[in-house]
């Protein structure tokens, strides 16, 4: 199955998609699943609780972000998957950071939350085929394929990353 083209998804997400590598969603989820555990289990805990900025979301409010951010674009897939044309609202991540209390997580706890959701919306990416991989609905005001809200889980992981290994580390 090809790549998303941009019409797939909106603008906002193509820095999302064009940081995945792969050309095939579900390769993309096998091979980055593995690189991001690698990655937060290598952030040195005296900086899990560091921002790099006054206002800025600490590294564990990042990772929740992430698993929290997953877990809605996967329900949205899911719900467009299964022919649900209901338009879906946005979330304010803010709003889900400052409420998520995580100052105080077991930091592997979190990590573990953060695997079983991916091994969860991997799981439901495996369940799909490519008709309803292509199958499109209104989310934040935005129409988007499901096989694209695969690719901006994985993407919106890589680009938390990057943020993370350039201010935070």
């Amino acid at each position: 199955m090809a790549r998303p083209s941009a019409q797939d998804y909106g603008e906002f997400y193509h820095t999302y998609v064009s940081m995945v590598p792969e050309n095939d969603i579900l390769d993309a989820f096998s091979n980055q699943t593995a690189v991001t555990l690698q990655f937060l289990d290598a952030i040195p805990e005296d900086k899990q609780n560091h921002a790099y900025a006054t206002g800025k979301w600490t590294i564990r409010q990042v990772l929740q972000h992430i698993t929290d951010a997953e877990r809605v674009f996967a329900y949205r897939a899911l719900r467009f998957a299964r022919k649900d044309h209901t338009p879906l609202a946005g979330f304010d991540e803010n709003g889900f950071a400052d409420a998520a209390r995580v100052e105080h997580r077991d930091w592997v706890d979190m990590i573990e939350e953060f695997q079983m959701v991916r091994l969860s919306s991997e799981h439901l990416f495996r369940s799909l085929n490519e008709e309803e991989m292509q199958r499109k609905g209104m989310a934040s005001n935005t129409p988007v394929t499901v096989l694209s809200l695969g690719y901006i889980i994985i993407g919106h992981a890589l680009h938390h990353q990057r943020v993370i290994r350039e201010r935070y580390l």
